[in-house]
């Protein structure tokens, strides 16, 4: 790659060391390749710039910001990004707010994002934009002239053909993730929505290896499964707390669940699961606690408010019902905990319940893995419908809507002999390895930039 390399995500780590696997992914490949990483501003601005606003650099690249207003950031942030895509991606349509304004002002911000970026842009540059924020980016960058690569990595799960249909802007998307070079997904079971959707579109057409034709346009989706630093959290991991963190019984197991709240996290399906088990569970099977850590998100969206209420009457419910003097069933956390607590915690814990409705890849089943201890490692119940089931076949896999199931899984994960424990340990922990955070942004990168779009714009001109 002979140019720089631009990272465009809606945040940015703006003051500190990068925590977090994909922070810490991206600033490594800048730091080894030079370049920009560019995201949204923290502060709101009566009159916002037209030029990126340049931020302290970190370790070999530069960092910039675009700034947003207070009613950008409801309509294109609150309003179009989480209240239409975010619904859309993860097949809640019933949840879209179908209000036009936020599609103008998505459109507006893409826009001028695109135009800044059109002016800093050179021909060898590789442009990598990172979720649906910004999907009308590279289809402004073309319109613009723009010819450097573009590629996206969408983090969330890629919309059914009958989710796509409920968006009232649905030919619009064909048409943004059209101009990328490169889309890449999180499993094969999203390219195959994406390939489905456009084969469906009368303007679309399989051409060959991963590639689409949508009018004049050529592009290529593949699935490249998002990791951890494996190595990094395990040492976290093995670090024992200085003191013991949940104070339960000897003779309690601990099941452990950490999601940020959102209804695509399945949590209070997940708390019926694991009421039913408190109701079903023979006399001989040890007590258990679930702690849920479920740190608050996009407070002020109605359907998050809903789901808080509904949880913490949920819990209570529960607690009130199966509690005794020395055993409370359910914790429930509703703020976020540093890393350096949770990890310790997954290696505690004798269960995860990893239960999404529907989710990209879902890092905490990888975490949960990564953490344990090789001798005696508990067990990962994942949901069918979390994008690392795709992958992680050894975890006790369930349908998430079936609280029956979840409960049969959790007496299962709680008897079940350390042999068996340790094989699906061994199998699982392949996985985490074999998926590492760094190898996968060198992969999408690699191919992005192997990418020659002359050739495919030719290749599909010629079969027209």
């Amino acid at each position: 790659m002979t140019g720089r390399l631009i990272v465009l995500s809606n945040r940015i780590p703006t003051g500190g060391p990068p925590s977090g696997g994909l922070v810490v992914a991206i600033h490594e490949l800048l730091a080894k390749r030079g370049g920009l990483w560019i995201g949204s501003g923290d502060d709101f601005a009566d009159t916002p710039s037209e030029e990126f606003q340049p931020l302290e650099g970190g370790d070999g690249y530069d960092k910039a910001i675009f700034e947003l207003t207070e009613a950008e950031y409801g309509e294109f942030y609150l309003g179009y990004a989480n209240s239409v895509l975010w619904p859309l991606c993860h097949h809640r349509t019933d949840l879209i707010s179908f209000d036009r304004r936020y599609a103008e002002g998505y459109a507006a911000v893409n826009a001028r994002v695109a135009r800044m970026l059109a002016r800093i842009i050179q021909p060898d540059d590789t442009i990598w934009v990172h979720d649906y924020h910004f999907l009308p980016v590279a289809y402004e960058l073309r319109k613009l002239g723009v010819t450097a690569r573009v590629g996206l990595f969408l983090h969330i799960p890629f919309p059914t053909l009958p989710d796509i249909q409920a968006l009232p802007e649905r030919e619009d998307f064909y048409y943004w993730l059209a101009a990328f070079d490169l889309v890449g997904l999180q499993t094969e079971a999203d390219v195959a929505r994406c390939l489905e959707s456009y084969r469906a579109h009368r303007a679309g057409e399989m051409l060959f290896d991963g590639c689409l034709k949508y009018h004049e346009d050529v592009f290529e989706v593949r699935s490249f499964p998002i990791g951890i630093d494996g190595e990094t959290f395990a040492s976290l991991a093995a670090k024992p707390p200085p003191h013991d963190p949940v104070h339960i019984r000897d003779d309690t197991k601990l099941i452990i669940g950490v999601d940020r709240l959102d209804y695509s996290k399945g949590i209070p399906h997940r708390v019926r699961g694991f009421g039913k088990w408190l109701e079903t569970r023979s006399p001989d099977t040890p007590r258990a606690t679930l702690i849920q850590i479920t740190p608050p998100s996009r407070e002020t969206v109605n359907a998050y408010k809903d789901i808080a209420r509904e949880l913490e009457a949920l819990v209570g419910h529960l607690n009130g019902r199966y509690a005794d003097l020395d055993w409370t069933p359910i914790r429930l956390i509703e703020r976020p905990l540093p890393r350096e607590v949770i990890a310790p915690l997954y290696r505690m814990a004798h269960v995860a319940l990893v239960t999404p409705l529907a989710d990209g890849m879902n890092l905490v089943a990888k975490e949960y893995v990564a953490a344990q201890d090789p001798e005696d490692p508990g067990v990962l119940i994942l949901s069918r419908s979390a994008g690392a089931a795709e992958q992680m076949t050894e975890a006790l896999l369930v349908n998430p809507h079936d609280s029956e199931e979840v409960a049969e899984a959790i007496q299962q994960a709680l008897l079940m002999p350390l042999a068996e424990r340790r094989a699906r340990y061994a199998a699982l922990m392949q996985v985490v390895r074999d998926t590492d955070i760094f190898d996968w942004g060198e992969t999408f990168l690699d191919r992005l930039n192997g990418i020659d779009r002359k050739t495919l714009l030719a290749m599909a001109s010629g079969r027209s």
